[in-house]
């Protein structure tokens, strides 16, 4: 977990040492909807071009759940994003990949907001995944440093795990499984801070 946040960091600098394109090339970001969740999320992206932009977030949500239930993750996403006008403002597409690992399970009462996922109830699943995908955003200057923003992604993820039984989140009822997902990859409602 430290190797994978020294990486983000790494990164995170290496873009800021990009060229100044236009005033507004370097933002920093939270999700509004993880930050629902209460899954930890920063994303920091950086102009490479009047053009396109690339992008890198990263989401962690490590905290205990009532009655021993877990949503436990981490997820990181690096995107390169092209804008129809012109970088951190208007329309966008984007590519990202994707990759974490995950332990969740044990969702009684309802499981979590509301839904009644069987298979969630009754058993802990923990594994990692990675995939890619494609979408559209929109952000809108709210003001010279702020923008809203919105993406919607769908795409490919390929998941390995071992299963648990929830009680007392004991004996390991197999492992090594694999599961192939294709769907909506990214949801995101961004607060931005342009600099």
């Amino acid at each position: 977990m430290r190797k994978s946040l020294k990486i983000i960091a790494s990164l995170a600098l290496a873009g800021l040492s990009f060229p100044s394109l236009n005033g507004r090339e370097t933002a920093l970001k939270t999700n509004i909807l993880y930050d629902a969740t209460a899954t930890v999320n920063l994303g920091i992206e950086q102009a490479v071009s009047p053009k396109w932009s690339i992008d890198l977030s990263a989401n962690l949500n490590a905290w205990n759940m009532q009655k021993g239930a877990r949503w436990k993750h981490w997820l990181i996403q690096p995107e390169g994003r092209y804008w129809f006008c012109q970088s951190l403002d208007g329309h966008f597409l984007a590519m990202h990949a994707l990759g974490g690992q995950y332990n969740v399970g044990h969702w009684t009462d309802g499981g979590i907001w509301g839904m009644n996922i069987d298979k969630f109830k009754h058993n802990r699943y923990q594994g990692w995944f990675v995939g890619a995908g494609v979408g559209y955003g929109y952000a809108w200057a709210l003001s010279k440093h702020w923008n809203l923003e919105a993406e919607i992604a769908v795409g490919y993820m390929y998941t390995r795990f071992d299963t648990y039984e929830c009680e007392n989140c004991g004996r390991k009822i197999s492992e090594d499984n694999d599961y192939h997902y294709v769907g909506p990859t990214k949801a995101a409602l961004s607060l931005v801070y342009v600099f």
